[in-house]
């Protein structure tokens, strides 16, 4: 079965990802504008009316800023913790509120079927009200999300280490961030164990875990502040390259850009 992936956009101003076969597909949070979302799906032939599912990694504004449009509006589940779905509902920036129908709970580690796709939540640690990432298996390919993510568990090594195609936080460069302009409590915060990963624990993390079936890494939720693109991506490259592992042979890497979308890529 071929599967579709692209990243819609990837930063603290919207996160949103497609996954998807020929008929059908999901989203993995929905921070953009719903407007956005419809465009950039449309781009590939996507219709709202091929989504079966949104799943949420947390309930921070980024991350959930179409849920009740996509719920209220398209009729379209909403998974998440039960925890999260508390804070979304709680949430300032979703204005249309989810209804019961349109509410559907995913337990950590407790697997969960759409079609072809089995679906495995598991914990991440993260100052939100709660935070998972997501195991995807379909068929033999493995996709895995990792975002928002202030250290890494041997949870989310467990999950990392299945996968085929990865999608990794790489936030912050900390030279950047430590010299930088953002206040001291917001310096803490972000580089302590419930903020977020710096581009070096990203890469230090790729070169323990790495085996030959991870075929493609993305890099996500990269600061506008405080990171680069092309730094996320030269400093896990090189640290790839110290265990002998090369970019571009052993396995793609991609760092996301925040606000525009990623290739479509399509595997076989």
């Amino acid at each position: 079965m071929k599967v579709d992936f692209f990243c819609l956009a990837s930063g603290s101003s919207g996160n949103c990802y497609y996954l998807g076969t020929d008929g059908y597909g999901i989203l993995i949070d929905a921070g953009l504008g719903i407007r956005t979302i419809k465009k950039r799906l449309q781009d590939h032939g996507i219709g709202l009316d091929m989504l079966r599912a949104v799943f949420v990694t947390h309930d921070h504004a980024d991350h959930i800023k179409a849920v009740g449009t996509l719920g209220e509006k398209c009729f379209l589940p909403i998974y998440s913790t039960p925890e999260v779905h508390k804070g979304i509902n709680k949430s300032y920036c979703v204005t249309e509120k989810l209804s019961a129908a349109n509410i559907h709970y995913i337990y950590k580690e407790q697997p969960l079927y759409i079609k072809d796709f089995m679906i495995t939540a598991f914990s991440v640690p993260h100052d939100s009200t709660d935070n998972v990432g997501y195991s995807i298996q379909i068929e033999d390919k493995n996709f895995c999300f990792v975002t928002d993510v202030g250290h890494i568990t041997p949870t989310i090594r467990q999950y990392v280490k299945k996968a085929n195609y990865l999608i990794l936080e790489a936030n912050y460069d900390a030279e950047m961030l430590a010299h930088g302009r953002y206040p001291a409590l917001l310096k803490q915060r972000i580089a302590g164990e419930n903020g977020h990963l710096c581009n070096d624990d990203t890469a230090s993390f790729l070169a323990e875990i790495y085996h030959p079936e991870l075929r493609y890494v993305w890099l996500c939720h990269l600061s506008r502040d405080n990171n680069r693109p092309e730094l996320a991506y030269d400093t896990v490259e090189a640290k790839l390259k110290e265990k002998g592992i090369i970019v571009g042979n052993d396995l793609q890497l991609v760092a996301l850009r925040r606000s525009l979308p990623s290739d479509f890529h399509t595997f076989p």
